[in-house]
């Protein structure tokens, strides 16, 4: 545990400081005085991170004979309602949707009803919105929601069967009652829900409440797009509902490094290195009779001889838009991370999963692994951080049964590895890992876009985790 952490288990100032004496006393180097540990992540749309958390919230519906009864005085945990009498009871014709009845106020609500879900599966309800959400719910006897004043929900999943009704009742432990609702169903195939809380699989993103886990010694921070900027947790990815490789890396670095760490994820669906990402100093190069466009040049080829049909676009500006964003935040580093102000930062590695769009050509696919090799040295040169680990995931889209330019580009992708000996500055220094074992097929996933691997937040998570161990091998090489 270091410093930060302990920090945030302690309630006043006072014991923050004996802590941090405690430190000294007993000669211990406070790691959140060190240079922060950054890493520079970075590639098309499945690096900002399509992998789905759950199946999305749905408004309530199906709700009948539901009513609200209020009972006199505040609220308390000793106090049994159904048994006694209200004194008020007003049924509620609208329950759920957008425009439920209006609750009556006053003393203690609680809701009951009948609610009806279409669809067989396991669901988890959300009760509520803003301060209303301050109550408990039961379904069929069973408590599936509570939240109290000043602390954090809880849930219990509940197994639903399609088209029967189920009893609800909802105590609100504040005057702040009303019908709005959402449920989510939580054994889709391939979310992180089921994953997670059905198949029982990296429980280290669970806290002990049953909600997703914080990571308090890992800052996120995404530039261009997945723009969130918060300790490491869910909702880094395209979404809020959707997460990257960044969760599962995350964690993997946090616990390698005693300092802090922040991912900077700059990054851009539908891009490609051949034209988006192009680097600078990349030249133009003619095959076939058709030029194809360098750095700074539009458009993206054009035939020799005939006129240039220039877009508002040219060679390298996602390059220069997403490393650019990364200069300025990092220009202004005291600024844009207060929490570690003073402490400086090391680029500690780069990271980079991208190739889909250069497989729709099979001159950007063949000259992929060119670009790639142009990309690394330049981006090292670029940050001042010349032996910086390097780590690649291929493109892993049908799995094994890859073929084509999307396979000369896995390929392109492998032979950049130190480890091949193909690039002697390499070796010891940039790693690739394969990816193409984690592809999930869409009957285990929850949507079905093979471009972004149906959406399968397994694929997302052992993707980050091949990244991260891979980023783990190259500095502990580094060290020895």
């Amino acid at each position: 545990m270091n410093s930060q952490q302990l920090f945030s288990s302690v309630k006043t100032p006072l014991v923050a400081i004996v802590v941090a004496i405690a430190f000294v006393s007993n000669g211990m180097a406070d790691p959140w005085g060190k240079p922060v540990k950054v890493y520079i992540l970075s590639g098309q749309s499945n690096m900002v991170g399509i992998g789905q958390v759950s199946g999305g919230g749905t408004r309530w519906s199906g709700v009948t004979e539901a009513s609200v009864s209020v009972y006199p005085g505040k609220f308390s945990p000793d106090v049994d309602y159904d048994k006694l009498t209200p004194s008020k009871t007003q049924p509620l014709p609208v329950y759920g949707g957008v425009t439920p009845t209006a609750f009556p106020g006053g003393g203690v609500q609680v809701a009951r009803g009948l609610m009806e879900i279409k669809t067989s599966g396991v669901y988890r309800f959300k009760p509520g919105y803003s301060n209303s959400t301050f109550n408990i719910m039961e379904l069929d006897g069973v408590e599936v929601f509570r939240k109290e004043v000043g602390k954090d929900p809880s849930y219990t999943s509940f197994k639903i069967t399609g088209g029967k009704k189920n009893a609800f009742k909802i105590t609100f432990l504040t005057e702040a009652a009303n019908g709005l609702g959402w449920w989510e169903r939580t054994d889709i195939p391939g979310t992180l829900d089921t994953v997670v809380h059905a198949d029982g699989k990296f429980p280290h993103f669970v806290n002990d409440q049953g909600n997703w886990a914080v990571r308090n010694d890992v800052w996120y921070k995404g530039l261009v797009t997945a723009g969130a900027n918060k300790w490491l947790s869910i909702g880094c990815g395209a979404s809020s509902n959707q997460i990257g490789p960044e969760l599962q890396f995350g964690h993997i670095l946090g616990d390698h490094h005693d300092e802090p760490v922040i991912i900077l994820k700059s990054s851009q669906g539908n891009r490609s290195l051949s034209w988006d990402f192009l680097p600078p100093g990349s030249k133009s190069f003619t095959q076939d009779g058709r030029t194809y466009a360098g750095y700074k040049q539009s458009p993206n080829s054009w035939i020799e001889g005939e006129p240039k049909k220039e877009v508002n676009w040219y060679a390298g500006k996602q390059y220069d838009d997403c490393f650019g964003e990364v200069h300025r935040v990092l220009d202004n580093f005291d600024t844009e991370f207060p929490q570690f102000k003073g402490q400086g930062y090391e680029i500690a590695g780069f990271v980079w999963w991208q190739g889909h769009k250069d497989g729709g050509s099979e001159v950007h696919a063949k000259r992929y692994e060119q670009n790639l090799v142009h990309l690394i040295k330049t981006l090292r040169k670029e940050f001042k951080a010349q032996q910086a680990p390097f780590v690649i995931a291929t493109i892993g889209f049908d799995g094994w049964n890859m073929s084509g330019n999307q396979l000369t580009i896995a390929k392109a992708q492998l032979a950049v590895s130190g480890e091949k000996k193909k690039y002697p500055e390499f070796a010891g220094n940039v790693l690739t890992v394969e990816t193409r074992e984690f592809w999930k097929e869409v009957e285990f996933s929850p949507r079905n876009q093979g471009f972004h691997y149906n959406g399968n937040a397994e694929t997302y998570i052992m993707v980050g985790d091949a990244l991260g161990r891979g980023m783990v091998q190259l500095l502990n090489q580094s060290t020895k």
